[in-house]
């Protein structure tokens, strides 16, 4: 709730008002306790009043009892004795709504919210198939690969037949990006594949959102106030915090420097926050501390929700200069630890104990310190956190409907669009490789069926030829023996005349010889 300009977010025990102010929002915060300490109601008011000052909120919707803000608040006599007690009428508090639009990465209780495989990026993408170092590093390969193809990498499908190219074509690839395991890309496409078993095929596709249609008020001047339902989401616990982290990231890399504001220009409550730290390599690490530090100066402001301030690394928990810590119980050494712990990190109030108060604290009850006007903390307070203005608990589905089909950004986001991208590329031009090959593979058969033709002919030929000589060969045997026999008898008769049966033999042989002569003289020439 809105005071003097001031967010008035509690009263201590005495009445004194509690609050954060707006130029120091954008420091980061941190709202703590246990489960069903108050965590809830403390974020409504903090985003109802950031909303009031006309500063858009994106809040994480885990439980589901967050999108009753579209609604008025109800009146009921426990309000009214808070209303009382706080002095809330004479502040001008009222039951009112605040301008809502609802997302979902599933696209079933809200807008459907998307993002691209390009623009999710290796880094992050490795972390929500749970990708070790080597699939990794090959995974980044194939983003390097079809970049520098300008293949688009919009979908689960297209990563998936950019990964399969790759691994058909790895020889190919070698000299320029170094080996690249078969068997490694095959389990890369299998964590895809579960990835999409997962929803993962529904939250990576276009048109991808863009983070500046969060930046808009409502029709009041409202900051508007963007509610991803979270309930189906944090059953992947993975892919949640893998979404908070991009987003985080998309701000920073959209949003110019801006300095120090009067009001942060947009603020993000990010329930179940340690989730985005679980198992998170050091390298993202690094990065979420860089942006956690850095995005201030964008005007933006994060508050991290979660149960115990020791789920939060210390680096990222050192830019958390507004903290809300609600109730944590001790029941062993290491719960005990975590008290002190959480306790060390305000500000001591002379007055009392942080370590105890905290343990004391009852629903509703916080221990609270912001940043001042000179940007120190103040000394802790023990307070008790106002009521919401609107309604308690979530909405039915008729009521969900409406707002989600009444949203200016409904027609702009709800129908899924399918681009021509890498999958559609290497769909044609495995087709053109086959129709090519298919080409090939014609042209070599009939050229090996014309060698085979040509040799048969060839050898037919040789066959022929081979019979023509035979029978050249015949005919002049043929015509040897009747011209020897003839030339052989005619000296035979001649010198058989004279010299009588001897010179007749004789004669004959004679004449025998001189005709085989005559013939391989003539057959020669």
């Amino acid at each position: 709730m809105l005071k003097d300009g001031k967010i008035w977010i509690a009263n201590t025990e005495d009445g004194e008002n509690i609050f954060l102010l707006p130029k120091m929002a954008n420091r980061h915060g941190l709202v703590a306790g246990a489960t069903g300490t108050g965590k809830t109601v403390t974020l409504k008011v903090l985003a109802e009043s950031f909303s009031d000052m006309g500063v858009p909120v994106f809040l994480a919707d885990v439980k589901g009892d967050l999108s009753g803000m579209v609604c008025e608040g109800t009146d009921s006599e426990d309000m009214q004795k808070r209303i009382r007690k706080f002095g809330l009428a004479e502040a001008g508090f009222k039951y009112q709504k605040y301008p809502v639009t609802f997302w979902d990465v599933f696209g079933e209780k809200g807008i459907p919210l998307r993002t691209t495989i390009s623009e999710m990026g290796p880094l992050l993408l490795a972390r929500i198939l749970g990708l070790n170092d080597l699939q990794r590093d090959i995974l980044s390969i194939a983003f390097k690969i079809a970049d520098d193809n300008n293949l688009l990498l919009i979908d689960t499908k297209d990563l998936k037949a950019m990964l399969n190219y790759i691994s058909d074509n790895n020889k190919e690839f070698a000299a320029d990006y170094g080996n690249i395991s078969k068997v490694s890309v095959a389990a890369i496409v299998r964590a895809v594949v579960s990835l999409e078993i997962a929803g993962g095929d529904k939250f990576f596709f276009e048109p991808a959102l863009n983070i500046r249609d969060w930046f808009t008020v409502g029709s009041d001047g409202k900051g508007m106030i963007n509610i991803l339902d979270s309930t189906s989401l944090i059953n992947n616990g993975t892919l949640y915090a893998t979404f908070l982290l991009w987003m985080l990231s998309e701000l920073f890399e959209t949003l110019p420097e801006v300095g120090d504001l009067d009001k942060p220009k947009m603020v993000f409550f990010f329930d179940e926050a340690h989730l985005l730290f679980a198992d998170t390599p050091k390298l993202l690490m690094d990065k979420i501390e860089q942006v956690v530090k850095l995005i201030r100066s964008k005007g933006v402001g994060i508050y991290f929700v979660t149960q115990n301030p020791r789920d939060i690394p210390d680096g990222v928990l050192a830019q958390l200069g507004n903290k809300i810590q609600h109730a944590l119980h001790a029941y062993t050494p290491a719960d005990i630890k975590a008290v002190k712990a959480a306790a060390d990190s305000f500000r001591e109030n002379p007055a009392f104990k942080t370590e105890d108060v905290i343990q004391e604290l009852g629903t509703g009850e916080a221990v609270c310190s912001f940043l001042a006007e000179d940007g120190t903390p103040t000394v802790c307070e023990r307070v008790k956190i106002l009521p919401p203005q609107s309604r308690f608990g979530g909405i039915d589905d008729s009521v969900r409907e409406k707002e989600i089909k009444g949203s200016l950004l409904y027609s702009k986001y709800f129908e899924p669009e399918d681009p021509d991208s890498a999958y559609e590329f290497l769909e044609r031009k495995g087709i053109a490789d086959a129709e090519e090959a298919a080409r090939l593979k014609a042209e070599a058969e009939a050229a090996k069926a014309k060698e085979k033709e040509d040799a048969a002919a060839a050898k037919k030929k040789e066959k022929e030829e081979a019979a023509a000589d035979r029978k050249r060969k015949q005919t002049a045997k043929t015509i040897g023996n009747s011209v020897v026999g003839t030339v052989g008898r005619e000296v035979g008769k001649t010198v058989g005349g004279k010299f009588g049966k001897f010179g007749k033999t004789l004669g004959g042989n004679l004449g025998a010889s001189l005709g085989r002569g005559i013939l391989s003289t003539l057959f020669k020439s």
